[in-house]
């Protein structure tokens, strides 16, 4: 019995033992972040790499993808600096919030008072600060599974998020919906799932609010995640009176003062979001879409590649997970209510549906390889073809039209007429010089004329007939922008007033509607001597 008792106590010296882990070279499995992870907390090399892939990122994102990526943002930051832009009929209504692109236009000052506000600069700087947030809220929402889930699945949701495609098209742009997304994952670290230790009432909430004044319909997503909240709640009462009203009121309080003093009256953009956009639908102007558009179509593009392992992860969620799956659901029937639809609309839902996906990697045990280099390649593909090619025109050709502002006195000074779909290129903010500029505007009508047509519209209507208008030769622009679909329409027009093609920029190989394969750059001979 003692050489039995001797054997026991050996084997459990043995087994207290501290083990030496193998050193692997990767990042993400470093022994200095294992250790941390043990506490929950994210190791610097996470940090670091995350950071750096974000940049990256910025670097590789060279396309555009809808106008408001700069209209509800850049420019309206460069004509707060500079005081001179285009003030589109969003901001005459006061539909729009000044506190977003108050962010960028600060970024503006500080670059000017330095005199390094060179176009470059201005371009790329808003979209470092975006990839900036996006990694932060990368690391986070790595953490907060690290401490909510197991190590496995806070590993396997961090690569689902890296490596999706959507995530990598969008995180680094200057949109609202990014910014909405952004804080929104960040809130959702602090919100009280169960089993969460992160829990911070005053963090969320102020992070809800902040998503709000970006944009209105950020509430959508936080409907169902704040009743329950309020639902978990003890003492209800404080809970509102205390936390939820205050941080709401001084939030929007701020916001409704910086709306105020730009628009130079008293402005609740919020509500005039509400009415303009919901109440009286005039985002049906610019596309309707089916009820079923957003499960049809729209998740399965945003969620892409990731699709299967998503519906795996909802197999296997628990209790736990049921608020998440709620709030997916709840904003996807929400969304899908009303007319107009984007894919870009459902984009905060993404981070709730990558949780779900690194829940499905991480049970899948003989495949989870072979899954995770199939799902990486995937992705890979549309993330570079979206990031560097499709789409990227219109950007390559305010380089082009970059040159004009170094004219010299004794030339003609330039006037640039853009024909094409009104929004489809930025303009100050990308050209950065007060140069003569115009686009085809389409305001929708907020006057109930059953017979109304934007200028986009008439022109496209009778292109000829339209540009006719131009009474006189010295009246005509110097240049014209326009997609290869309008050259064999206005043909006769450019050839009659001396025009010649300067140049032919890419566009995208998915020419539709009023969009081409290639833009081109027309500039117009010596001028015809009249009597």
């Amino acid at each position: 019995m003692e050489k039995i008792r001797e054997r026991f106590k050996q084997s459990r010296s043995s087994s207290c033992e501290k083990v030496k882990l193998r050193k692997r070279s990767s990042v993400l499995y470093s022994t200095d972040d294992i250790q941390a992870n043990t506490h929950g907390c994210v190791g610097v090399g996470i940090i670091v790499f995350t950071v750096g892939f974000r940049l990256l990122n910025c670097l590789l994102v060279q396309t555009s993808f809808v106008p408001d990526e700069y209209w509800q943002s850049l420019e309206i930051s460069h004509r707060m600096v500079f005081n001179y832009g285009y003030e589109t009929w969003e901001w005459k209504t006061g539909i729009r919030g000044y506190s977003y692109p108050l962010v960028f236009a600060l970024m503006y000052k500080f670059l000017h008072l330095i005199n390094y506000d060179t176009v470059q600069l201005l371009v790329f700087v808003p979209r470092v600060f975006q990839a900036l947030l996006s990694a932060c809220a990368d690391v986070t929402l790595y953490r907060l599974i690290l401490q909510w889930d197991t190590p496995d699945v806070a590993k396997w949701t961090f690569f689902c998020q890296l490596c999706s495609w959507f995530t990598w098209f969008c995180c680094t742009r200057t949109l609202t919906n990014t910014m909405e997304t952004v804080l929104t994952t960040l809130a959702l670290c602090f919100y009280p799932l169960p089993g969460s230790k992160m829990h911070s009432s005053w963090k969320y909430l102020s992070l809800v609010s902040l998503a709000v004044v970006v944009r209105p319909t950020a509430l959508i997503v936080w409907i169902p995640l704040l009743f329950c909240h309020l639902c978990w709640e003890q003492n209800k009462l404080k809970f509102i009176a205390l936390q939820c009203l205050p941080i709401a009121a001084f939030t929007l309080g701020i916001s409704t003062l910086i709306d105020s003093f730009f628009y130079g009256k008293w402005t609740f953009v919020q509500w005039n979001f509400l009415k303009l956009n919901v109440l009286q639908n005039v985002a049906e102007v610019y596309g309707t879409h089916p009820w079923h558009w957003y499960v049809s179509q729209g998740l399965l593009v945003v969620i892409g590649p990731h699709l299967p392992f998503f519906i795996h992860g909802c197999s296997l969620s628990t209790k736990k997970h049921r608020i998440l799956l709620i709030t997916i659901i709840w904003t996807t029937v929400i969304y899908s209510l009303l007319a107009h639809k984007e894919f870009r609309f459902i984009y905060p839902l993404l981070p709730f549906c990558v949780i779900f996906c690194g829940m499905s990697l991480a049970k899948l045990q003989t495949w989870r390889k072979p899954a995770a280099v199939v799902l990486l390649v995937s992705n890979l593909i549309p993330a570079l073809y979206t990031g560097l090619i499709h789409q990227r025109g219109t950007l390559d050709v305010m380089s082009d039209l970059q040159r004009l502002c170094d004219f010299n006195s004794s030339q003609t000074k330039p006037d640039v007429l853009v024909l094409m779909p009104c929004h489809s290129t930025p303009l100050y903010s990308h050209l950065h010089c007060p140069l003569k500029l115009r686009f085809l505007e389409c305001p929708p009508d907020l006057t109930g004329n059953k017979h109304y047509v934007d200028e986009a519209d008439m022109f496209f209507d009778d292109p000829v007939h339209w540009l006719k208008s131009f009474s006189s030769q010295q009246m005509l622009p110097t240049h014209l922008v326009m997609f290869d679909t309008l050259e064999k329409e206005i043909s006769t027009f450019l050839l009659e007033n001396r025009y010649a093609k300067q140049a032919e920029i890419f566009h995208t190989h998915f020419p539709e509607g009023r969009v081409g394969e290639n833009i081109f750059i027309y500039v117009r001979g010596p001028e015809i001597s009249t009597d």
